[in-house]
């Protein structure tokens, strides 16, 4: 079988960067997302990929990514679990079948994936799994409360499957990124602050220093040293506070 690299929503922000560092240094590439015309052309100008147009949210659908897989004898010995979305609102306002959405893919999605590459994986006694969290998994988001939810879930999972798995060869690492220049706040409907927007980073160097972390086996990233000073907030200031921060800039 053929070893792949597979990279999900491979179709905008990190995961076109994902996609281009990784096939930039040899590796196959397998694109997963919805938008089929973005990924035609992405595998076009990488060379050494191919496109899968599917819609990881929907029930079944990482089933019927494994059979396609299956079909072009073709193993994953990368994965790159990048799907996700986020909503900006209160929680009550916010369309409630929307947000299960959120769920099923952020969390739902990249579990059902990791589960079915891990035996291979064990079996091969090698492999990678990056997970991409946020520096939003380390503190609650009042006006994004499901996302930073989802977010926290990710990385709980991503740091309890890494030791689980680390003596069979597989590493799993979870990024967390800090405010990027992605299409993110776009679709999740957040109107920016001026803050948030200067520190945010590009994601290409995000994307760089998640591979960095992956190839070393490290467990989680936090690219910037201000992310990294952000993220330790649950350790030096109280949870009331930290709640009055985060609302303070979402709602």
């Amino acid at each position: 079988m053929t070893p792949v690299t597979l990279v999900t929503g491979a179709s905008a922000g990190l995961g076109v960067d994902f996609a281009r560092q990784l096939a930039a240094r040899g590796e196959r590439v397998v694109l997963v997302a919805r938008r089929k015309e973005r990924l035609d052309a992405l595998a076009a100008e990488l060379g050494n990929a191919r496109a899968v147009a599917i819609d990881l949210g929907e029930a079944g659908a990482v089933g019927r990514l494994m059979a396609d897989l299956a079909a072009h004898d073709e193993q994953v010995d990368c994965l790159i679990n990048n799907a996700g979305f986020g909503l900006a609102g209160r929680f009550a306002a916010l369309d409630g079948p929307r947000q299960r959405e959120m769920i099923d893919l952020n969390c739902g999605a990249l579990t059902e994936l990791a589960h079915a590459v891990l035996p291979a994986m064990i079996a091969a006694k090698r492999g990678r799994i990056l997970n991409v969290a946020s520096t939003a998994a380390f503190q609650p988001g009042p006006g994004m409360a499901v996302y930073f939810a989802t977010k926290a879930f990710v990385l709980s999972f991503s740091e309890a499957l890494s030791e689980e798995v680390r003596a069979h060869g597989v590493t799993v690492t979870a990024l967390c990124p800090g405010p990027t220049r992605t299409e993110f706040g776009e679709v999740a409907g957040w109107r920016g602050a001026k803050v948030i927007d200067k520190l945010s980073a590009s994601s290409p160097n995000v994307v760089r220093a998640g591979i960095r972390a992956m190839d070393k086996g490290q467990v989680m990233v936090i690219p910037g040293v201000v992310n990294k000073a952000g993220a330790q907030g649950h350790r030096l200031l109280p949870r009331w506070l930290l709640r009055k921060v985060t609302g303070s800039i979402k709602l």
